[in-house]
């Protein structure tokens, strides 16, 4: 028996990643939310899968419900961060043409859906992510879907049909979204990110500008200070990008 701290005896040692018991935690209900399902997943079987006592779980976490709200607002706070940069201007990104910022967003968005041990994505489906209590991560989403819209209305002046002028960024943002089913049937590669991200372009009228798009995309990406995560399908290294 270990301590996670004063008074606070582990049944077992973790051998979950995590610097932290709270990270352990969200490690182990991201699993048994993302396999076991979250409304069969309880609080005990997420604190024996870190190897603590489920009185102990309640000192970081008072209910399933915040697990799953700090899980959810995970998926979205790198995309939305960097399109909200993206989208605020500034000399790196106003030198940079609108469809390529809309590449770098989709691409950037992408490779952190992709990215992670566990396909938390899937909880975006939830019968719980409706509940009011997640509002803010439901408001965050759809600034980051109005953001793709602004990004696609900016690089593409005619609209999908008469009348429309944003759908083009709206088509972006399923795309990236699409990922997620994706990893869950287990097709995910090391450029699934890319190839989202340039088929969206690709839609958009970009194919024959892809390779000056995606350039200038991956230079705003740099430019901005973000560096691409490692893909689960590539342990330890970046996801491909060519």
């Amino acid at each position: 028996m270990t301590l996670t701290g004063p008074g606070r005896p582990r049944v077992r040692q973790s051998t979950r990643p995590g610097a932290t018991a709270r990270e352990e935690i969200l490690d182990a209900a991201a699993e048994l939310f993302t396999t076991q399902g979250y409304a069969t997943t309880s609080t005990r079987a997420i604190a024996e899968a870190v190897g603590m006592r489920q009185s102990s779980l309640y000192h970081h976490f008072a209910t399933k419900d915040d697990i799953l709200e700090v899980l959810l607002a995970g998926t979205l706070t790198e995309g939305l961060a960097f399109a909200r940069a993206v989208s605020a201007g500034g000399s790196a990104a106003d030198d940079v043409s609108p469809a390529s910022r809309l590449y770098a967003v989709a691409l950037f968005d992408g490779s952190h859906l992709c990215s992670g041990r566990w396909n938390i994505g899937i909880l975006y489906h939830l019968p719980e992510a409706r509940d009011p209590r997640f509002t803010q991560f439901l408001a965050d989403r759809d600034e980051l879907r109005r953001l793709y819209r602004s990004l696609g209305a900016a690089a593409v002046s005619a609209g999908l049909w008469p009348g429309d002028t944003r759908q083009h960024g709206e088509l972006a943002f399923r795309l990236v979204e699409s990922l997620v089913s994706l990893r869950v049937d287990g097709q995910i590669t090391p450029s699934s990110a890319q190839d989202v991200a340039d088929a969206a372009l690709a839609l958009c009228g970009f194919g024959g500008e892809l390779p000056t798009v995606r350039d200038d995309g991956l230079a705003l990406i740099t430019a901005l200070g973000r560096v691409l995560p490692a893909g689960p399908s590539s342990p330890g290294g970046p996801l491909v990008v060519g």
